[in-house]
C-alpha cells in the first residue's frame, strides 16, 4: 500500500488484483527482495527455528489481460526469476543457521513446464533445505490419474506425485529428504475426515518419507486424524 511502484500494475495504472482481492508485488521487483531478506534475517533474530517462504511465484488467478509488469521484463522466463530469487535468499541467507523451506504447488511434482506461475521443482528446490508441495487432492485437475474427483482419491494423488518428486530430485542429484509436503485436512471436493487424512500420510509413508505438514485455512484440524 506503500509502495506502488513495486507493485503489479492495471493497463490504467491502477494497482491490480486478483480474484480474491489480493494485490500483488512484481516478482522481479528487486527492493523487494532486499526488504525480504531484511524480514527473514529479522525473523530469525526474535527466534523462528525456521523460514518457511511461500507465494514464491507470479500471479495468475485474475484477469490476465490486464496486467503489467513494471520491473519483469516480460521476456526472461518467469522460472528464471523465481530461481533466481531462490538463489539470492539461499545466499543472503547461508550463514543464518535456520532452515529455510519453500511451498510449491503440488502440481510441480509432475509437471515439468513452470505451470505460468514461475515454479518449476528442480529450478527452485538447490536452494532451500525443505521442499513442501502442497499436494492437496483438490487441487489437482479433473482426470488427474484417471480420476473424474481427484479429491476422492487421497491415497493415490498423494503417493503417485510424491513417488514423481522423489525420482526427480533423485535424477536432479538431490535427495527425497528435502520433500516434506503439505496434506490436506479441509472439506473440498470431498468430506477429509480422520480416514481420509491418514490416507495421505500412508501414502508419504509407502514412498518411503516420514515428514509431512497439514493445512486448513480455518485452523480446525481433525483432532483423531493425528
Amino acid at each position: 500500500s506503500k509502495h506502488h511502484e513495486l507493485a503489479v500494475k492495471k493497463k490504467n495504472g491502477a494497482i491490480w488484483k486478483d480474484r480474491r482481492g489480493l494485490s500483488w508485488v512484481d516478482p522481479a521487483a528487486k527492493e523487494f527482495w532486499a526488504y525480504t531478506l531484511l524480514v527473514a534475517k529479522a525473523s530469525q533474530r526474535v527466534g523462528f527455528d525456521e523460514l518457511n517462504f511461500d507465494y514464491i511465484r507470479f500471479p495468475s488467478d485474475g484477469n490476465m489481460k490486464d496486467i503489467v509488469y513494471n520491473h519483469w521484463d516480460g521476456k526472461t522466463p518467469q522460472a528464471e526469476i523465481i530461481r533466481e530469487f531462490a538463489a539470492y535468499l539461499r545466499y543472503g541467507l547461508d550463514d543464518i543457521g535456520v532452515p529455510l523451506s519453500a511451498d510449491l504447488f503440488g502440481m510441480t511434482t509432475v509437471n515439468y513446464d513452470d505451470l505460468n506461475i514461475g515454479q518449476i521443482l528442480e529450478y527452485i528446490e538447490p536452494h532451500f533445505d525443505y521442499i513442501m508441495p502442497m499436494v492437496y487432492p483438490s487441487h489437482y485437475p479433473p482426470s488427474f490419474q484417471g480420476f473424474k474427483n481427484p479429491a476422492a482419491h487421497p491415497y493415490e494423488v498423494v503417493r503417485f506425485s510424491i513417488a514423481r518428486a522423489s525420482e526427480r530430485l533423485i535424477a536432479a542429484s538431490s535427495t527425497p529428504s528435502k520433500l516434506r509436503p503439505w496434506i490436506q485436512d479441509f472439506d473440498l471436493g470431498a468430506v477429509y475426515d480422520a480416514r481420509m487424512v491418514n490416507k495421505q500420510k500412508q501414502a508419504i509413508y509407502d514412498v518411503g518419507l516420514s515428514s509431512w505438514m497439514s493445512w486448513d485455512a480455518s485452523n480446525r484440524y481433525t483432532r483423531n486424524a493425528y
